[in-house]
């Protein structure tokens, strides 16, 4: 005869699925702290460089890595393709400014107009340079008796930008030999001035005895290739002067200033060599190549 007590000492199925469950919810139960710990910790390890680099603060001096000093940065403005920009100077005694015009090797075709006043432009020209690396633009422009504003055009096509920078605190001005050689250029008439290869830079100062100036201005090399063409309006000659610097590299520069006016309005013009380089040599070398109307010289 089997005793029940026998029976009842062993455990049963049921008690020993119980068991096992109860364990299992309680390793399970146990380790969901420990994988919440670990993964929170994860996540603020992955968070924590984030938070370390908004937290720099940006102190007088402070500078991002491999960012530009402002003192190095160029203050030209890039002026797109059909686009205008403009250069205001409330105060009066800004008397002149200076306005340069580059590209980086592409076509220059700008317009350039000084605003005096409400529907006022005493000053515009139309400049045209084949290659606004090789040969920027560089021309003084009067302001006197303020407000003035300045207004730069693009005309060309969306393909070619052109690099604007107005300046007014040094401004170039001409030389005692560009002042003392000025001749008379009758309304109508025309005259060249040829330059030795060394010649890398031209000045040219254009004025009249107070009646409005109208002058083209070219830079050829060779026969009627022009390099730069400038097309100049100016209301009063003598109090608004035209001053500008032509870059001349290269052989066989000549300087052609046309007096568009008619014969009752001449124009005095002054046009020296602004700078010279000393070590180019002038004479043809023997097997050499000889550029006609190029850019290098002999």
């Amino acid at each position: 005869m089997i005793s029940t007590r026998s029976w009842s000492s062993r455990p049963s199925a049921h008690n020993m699925a119980l068991s096992m469950l109860s364990s299992t919810l309680s390793f399970q139960a146990g380790a969901a702290p420990v994988g919440g710990v670990a993964m929170r910790s994860a996540v603020s390890m992955q968070l924590a460089p984030a938070v370390g680099e908004g937290v720099q603060t940006a102190g007088p001096g402070y500078m991002p890595s491999g960012a530009v000093p402002r003192t190095m940065i160029d203050s030209s403005i890039l002026v797109q393709g059909g686009s205008l920009r403009t250069w205001s100077y409330r105060s009066p005694a800004i008397e002149q400014v200076q306005v340069v015009l580059s590209t980086e090797g592409r076509p220059l075709d700008a317009d350039i107009e000084l605003w005096h006043g409400p529907d006022n432009t005493p000053c515009k020209m139309r400049v045209y340079v084949e290659n606004g690396q090789l040969r920027p633009f560089s021309a003084v422009v009067e302001t006197p008796r303020g407000p003035n504003t300045v207004a730069i055009r693009n005309i060309g096509q969306i393909e070619f930008p052109i690099a604007a920078n107005v300046i007014a605190d040094s401004v170039d001005s001409p030389s005692p030999d560009c002042l003392g050689s000025s001749t008379t250029i009758q309304g109508g008439a025309l005259r060249t001035y040829p330059f030795d290869p060394s010649v890398d830079s031209v000045e040219v100062l254009l004025k009249t005895d107070g009646r409005p100036l109208n002058a083209r201005i070219e830079l050829l090399q060779g026969p009627n290739n022009n390099k730069q063409v400038i097309e100049l309006y100016t209301e009063d000659g003598c109090d608004r002067p035209f001053f500008c610097v032509l870059e001349t590299p290269g052989s066989g520069n000549v300087v052609r200033i046309v007096n568009t006016a008619p014969v009752e309005f001449p124009m005095t013009a002054g046009v020296v060599p602004h700078s010279i380089n000393n070590e180019m040599t002038t004479g043809a070398v023997l097997g050499g190549d000889v550029v006609i109307g190029g850019d290098i010289g002999w």
